[in-house]
């Protein structure tokens, strides 16, 4: 047994995306990495280890959480996040949010300092400011990217996420994805520490041009973030697939009640949802690490006590040539892989190892 720690940045990653959208999240991903594994290398306990590394996530203005949230439909922020500890099953969440700088940290403070597993809107809001934790006006978290995000929404009359670029207003509604919505964008982190306590965090800005209100599967214990004494998930995808499918409790009750292994279990309720619906990164207290995902590609990154590392999106690392690009996008979508072949294969020489 050993520590173990993954974490994603969202899943429902296109393969068409220009590496100066991707490299900036890649980026991200390396530095939360390492600040994951620096804190589970101190002996910090697994709980502030995942409350720290989302923070850091949230903080990094390129991922759909805090200071990147997207705009919902009126164009303000609406953030929500939730934290669980596997020991204890102690857990936190919050909704509604449009001034606390950092999400996780205030559903961590709903779990230890209320009587309380979940605050929402105003509520949460004013706890926020009782506790004195650090908030912004609501234009802080306003990035011209996500302006233009919501205004691409609006053309195309549809719900997105971050990643996927908006369809034409004249698509047919029963295009690939249905409904012509978008899935995935959400930040969270999973980790078992060196005395085999659990822990998870998720947390999310939602969905682009969302409804006033709305409410995803980010901050419900057991859709989007869960642990218990065998494990630890964060989920990512399609909201409303995740809350059906109960995607993060499934993995912790296929190991508890069917004795499944944890790769096991995490990819049954991925493999059941939906296609192009579902990701999650898991743990387990031996230190086992999956991150499975049925959409095009998630963002993810994980480590090992044993020395193992990974920082991947597509269906494998990508080694930075033309024939590993060939396989990782034929498999998904062979036409998007002849369009870059018009554009010059010149193109792909230049993407940086993604490992």
């Amino acid at each position: 047994m050993g520590w173990a720690i993954a974490l994603h940045g969202g899943a429902g990653v296109p393969l068409s995306m220009p590496p100066e959208n991707r490299l900036p999240r890649e980026a991200g991903l390396r530095h939360c990495l390492d600040v994951g594994i620096a804190a589970l290398k101190s002996h910090m306990h697994a709980l502030d280890v995942v409350e720290l590394v989302v923070r850091e996530l949230e903080n990094f203005p390129h991922f759909n959480a805090g200071k990147g949230s997207v705009l919902n439909t009126l164009g303000t922020v609406e953030m929500e996040a939730s934290i669980m500890d596997g020991k204890t099953k102690k857990c936190g969440a919050v909704s509604g949010l449009t001034t606390v700088v950092n999400p996780i940290s205030l559903a961590r403070l709903v779990m230890d300092k209320t009587p309380h597993i979940y605050l929402a809107f105003h509520g949460a809001e004013a706890f926020a400011r009782e506790q004195g934790v650090e908030t912004a006006d609501p234009t802080h978290f306003i990035t011209p990217e996500n302006i233009e995000r919501l205004q691409q929404a609006k053309e195309a009359n549809r719900v997105q996420i971050d990643y996927t670029q908006p369809m034409p207003r004249e698509a047919k509604k029963n295009a690939a994805i249905a409904n012509g919505d978008s899935q995935t964008g959400t930040v969270g982190c999973v980790a078992v520490d060196s005395e085999g306590n659990l822990a998870s965090a998720t947390s999310t800005g939602g969905l682009v041009n969302k409804m006033v209100g709305r409410i995803g599967d980010s901050p419900i214990i057991g859709a989007g973030t869960y642990a218990n004494h065998l494990c630890a998930v964060s989920a990512t995808g399609r909201g409303e697939a995740i809350l059906r499918g109960t995607v993060a409790r499934d993995v912790a009750a296929l190991m508890e009640f069917k004795g499944l292994s944890l790769k096991e279990a995490a990819a049954y309720p991925v493999d059941q949802a939906p296609p192009g619906t579902v990701g999650l990164v898991a743990v387990s207290s031996t230190g086992e690490v999956t991150m499975p995902f049925n959409t095009p590609g998630m963002f993810r990154a994980c480590a090992t006590e044993d020395g193992y590392s990974e920082i991947s999106i597509w269906d494998s690392p990508i080694k930075g040539n033309v024939l590993s690009m060939f396989w990782s996008i034929s498999k998904y979508n062979r036409i998007n892989f002849w369009i870059h072949i018009c554009k010059g294969l010149h193109q792909f020489k230049k993407i940086p190892t993604v490992r």
